[in-house]
């Protein structure tokens, strides 16, 4: 297979194939949260499980002053490379592009110079919070083989994206055909690890908040 054969099977069958498994995974894992149901609260209300859920969802984006003062690194590290990651995926103008193709979606991207620097912060991010995990012996204990295998299919993305972009070692197709298979490794992977996080955590944020809600307890 020819490097523009390869990169024409990651653009087209692989990429189908990968979009199927992320679509199906998510669609199942959802179903099997929403399935479980919840039992009926023979309590009377205190307080409205609407405006808890709410302020749950968006009050827990900020760490409070304890957690801060005990995982600092953790809390910066965290929001650095989440961020990061937002600016690159989103406001690239190539991904916008490919997004537009497959949903319709648009908007104006970033300059490519902000997007390349958020790229390189992204980066030693995510090299950081895996030099802790290692490092740190709480962390390293707690830390099993899923989250390395999380935080490498993360990694991958990033680093290919601006490998190809610099076109550093390799011809530009096949820098390309590698990142964009890096992206369908991610896409595979993602509904059956913790990266299902990204959907999750608005539903699991708004049952916490509900139930304090409904009690008149502040989450």
């Amino acid at each position: 297979m020819t490097e523009i054969e390869f990169l024409s099977w990651v653009r087209g069958p692989g990429f189908q194939i990968a979009s199927v498994i992320f679509v199906f995974g998510i669609i199942v894992r959802l179903l099997e949260i929403l399935m479980l149901g919840r039992k009926a609260n023979l309590a009377e209300a205190n307080g409205s499980e609407m405006s808890g859920g709410l302020r749950a969802i968006f009050s827990r984006m900020v760490p409070e002053n304890d957690t801060m003062k005990r995982s600092r690194f953790t809390v910066v590290a965290g929001y650095v490379f989440h961020f990061g990651l937002f600016i690159v995926i989103f406001f690239f103008a190539p991904h916008i592009l490919l997004i537009h193709e497959v949903t319709g979606l648009g908007w104006s991207a970033i300059p490519t110079p902000v997007v390349d620097m958020a790229t390189v912060i992204t980066i030693i991010a995510l090299a950081a919070v895996l030099l802790h995990r290692v490092k740190d012996p709480v962390m390293k204990y707690l830390t099993k083989t899923q989250d390395y295998l999380v935080w490498l299919v993360t990694f991958l993305p990033v680093v290919t994206g601006y490998i190809a972009f610099h076109r550093v070692g390799l011809t530009a197709p096949s820098l390309l055909a590698l990142h964009i298979l890096s992206i369908e490794l991610l896409m595979v992977v993602f509904p059956f690890t913790k990266l299902m996080h990204a959907f999750t955590f608005v539903l699991s944020r708004w049952y916490n908040g509900a139930i304090s809600g409904y009690k008149g307890v502040k989450s």
